[in-house]
């Protein structure tokens, strides 16, 4: 945890506490876990970006800090440290979703591992069975081993007629045949059969005989074990190192999704097209600025009040309002502005009014629901059903890490409230006994409403990021462990 100061808690001070308890003992990874927490409780880290990036990074604080002597032991940590953050603050589903993505990962990078093992042993082989000398391989490959017809003695009544022949009371029989019984004979040092009842009965290997010689047995017995014990503790210092460096890689993904996302820009957004939005979004900010590096188009933006009204007008009239949470996101109007794009604010109210005019509503989502429903700012529901009476085209920006796995089996878990101060001062006591005031933050939009997703990887219809889920997240994280049914 950082020193105390004058510094306020936010993003920032948990990456840079982060940062330096990298370079020092496990006794500090502790410490910024209760810090994080501690700051999802307060809300001073909120919004799917800020949770995403400070998760990811005290995951990999802990991957890298952890000892650890087993696969099984590192999945059961991160699950730990993953329920704690989760049950901190439900509401951010974007934490839940990073956690996954690196339990993902350390399984993934486990399978490999072990492949790799198996690969390993099979080609040493394949070397000894090239390297063995000419009795080997006939030895190798013996009847002994396979046929379990075997006698100890013959009788002459069991042989064919022709073969039924005395020599001075002694049996003879062909060459081929004795020199088939022989090599039977030679091949084992085991008790041979003497009954018709065991000519079923596999006889034990070779190898595993308590008779056979040291150096005989075959490379498969030798080097039989079970998979778990496959990764030993040099092995699983290894595997850490590459699970650091894949969740390297998602943070790399967190901090470039909305430039990606902006990159389809071009195809959706087309000259002298009138598009609606909601809430100063970075990624729908970056969107509209890379269609209007080619594009001349306006943009019609809703107030969102009572929650961001005061950042949009700070920003829409050019003064930008200094903010620690959303830094990004306070140069929103400001940049189109600069980019040449016309920027019209209106009221939420007039949306329904406004939107026979619209071409096509542009939204930026707080988390997706893998029933391809969403939960985005307030206000969003009514715009989207507006535009729907309307039929006006819907589109979601939205990047992978945003889509949870979770179903909306109940809409009211996703919904969080703020100060309602906002909406009804407390000096108005008479109302405020009269009236139950909510002012809710984030709404429920069905995927009936939604017509276009576009993530980092592209454009996808809301019927198919149950496709998406299943390539992020494995079957065994779907359900975290903190979650209980009821």
């Amino acid at each position: 945890m950082p020193t105390a100061g004058l510094v306020t808690p936010s993003l920032e001070t948990v990456l840079s506490s982060i940062e330096a308890a990298s370079s020092a003992d496990a006794i500090n990874v502790e410490s910024n876990i209760q810090y994080l927490i501690s700051l999802l409780k307060r809300r001073q880290v909120r919004n799917s970006r800020a949770c995403a990036i400070a998760t990811a990074h005290l995951l990999s604080l802990v991957v890298s800090k952890y000892q650890v002597t087993n696969i099984t032991g590192l999945i059961e940590r991160v699950q730990e440290v993953g329920q704690r953050l989760t049950s901190a603050q439900p509401k951010e589903l974007a934490v839940g979703n990073i956690v996954r993505r690196v339990l993902g990962v350390i399984r993934d990078e486990a399978e490999e591992d072990r492949e790799g093992e198996e690969s390993l042993y099979s080609e040493v082989r394949d070397e000894d069975a090239q390297s063995a000398t000419p009795e080997e391989k006939i030895q190798s490959s013996s009847p002994s081993t396979s046929n379990p017809l075997r006698h100890d003695t013959i009788n002459s009544k069991d042989l064919p007629t022709n073969v039924q022949n005395t020599k001075d009371g002694q049996l003879v029989q062909p060459r081929s045949l004795v020199s088939s019984q022989s090599s039977i004979a030679a091949g084992t040092s085991q008790p041979l059969l003497k009954s018709m009842f065991n000519l079923l009965s596999h006889p034990a290997s070779n190898a595993s005989s308590p008779s056979a010689t040291p150096g005989t047995q075959s490379p498969r017995a030798s080097s039989s074990r079970p998979m778990g014990d496959l990764v030993d503790v040099s092995a699983a210092k290894d595997l850490r190192a590459e699970v650091v460096e894949a969740i390297d890689e998602i943070i790399e993904e967190l901090n470039t999704a909305d430039d990606q996302i902006a990159g389809y820009a071009l195809d959706h957004i087309h000259s002298n097209e009138i598009v609606l939005t909601h809430t100063a979004s970075v990624t729908v900010q970056k969107f509209l600025l890379r269609a209007a590096a080619k594009r001349k188009f306006t943009v019609i933006h809703a107030e969102t009040f009572p929650n961001d009204h005061e950042n949009v007008h700070a920003t829409v009239t050019g003064s930008v309002k200094a903010s620690s949470n959303n830094s990004g996101t306070d140069r929103f109007h400001k940049s189109l502005v600069a980019a040449g794009i016309t920027v019209i604010l209106i009221p939420d109210s007039a949306v329904f009014a406004l939107m026979s005019r619209v071409n096509k509503v542009v939204l930026g989502t707080h988390a997706v629901l893998a029933n391809g429903s969403l939960v985005a700012a307030a206000g969003s529901k009514s715009i989207a059903q507006a535009a729907s009476m309307h039929k006006t085209p819907v589109i979601v920006l939205s990047a992978v890490y945003k889509l949870s796995p979770v179903y909306p089996f109940s809409v009211d878990t996703f919904i969080e409230f703020g100060d309602t101060t906002k909406i009804i001062s407390n000096d108005e006591t008479d109302l405020l006994h009269q009236a139950e005031v909510e002012n809710p933050l984030y709404d429920y939009v069905p995927s009936q409403l939604i017509d276009l997703y576009i993530t980092n990887l592209g454009g996808h219809a809301p019927s198919y990021l149950y496709r998406i889920v299943l390539d992020h997240y494995r079957p065994e994280d779907t359900e975290p462990p903190h979650q209980e049914t009821t």
